[in-house]
């Protein structure tokens, strides 16, 4: 699934998940992820940054298991500082799905 990008603030982000049937807490729940990272996907990924403050930045995650049967949300704040496993799960995950869209855009260039 194409993983879609949004820019809002955090708790409408959240709200906007939860309408879509994103329920599970993923940031209590994340043993789940830790311990099956290859069954999850991030299918929707909302950024946020403060206006005055850089550092205010936060990112959510609508994340769901590739059965599509598990729907939930995780909240981030400093990405590339948090400490949680499950983070870093997922910023291991967003960094694969980069490179395998790369490597699918690089295919498409080379068949032309």
């Amino acid at each position: 699934m194409k993983k879609m990008f949004h820019y809002a603030s955090a708790s409408i982000a959240i709200d906007e998940l939860k309408n879509k049937g994103f329920d599970i807490d993923f940031n209590i729940e994340e043993q789940q992820i830790i311990a099956n990272p290859d069954n999850f996907e991030i299918v929707h990924l909302y950024r946020y940054e403060g206006f005055s403050n850089p550092d205010d930045e936060s990112t959510v995650y609508g994340i769901q298991s590739k059965d599509q049967k598990l729907k939930g949300v995780f909240v981030a704040g400093q990405l590339a500082n948090d400490e949680s496993d499950a983070a870093r799960v997922l910023l291991d995950l967003s960094i694969k799905d980069q490179q395998a869209s790369n490597k699918d855009r690089q295919q498409g260039f080379n068949s032309k």
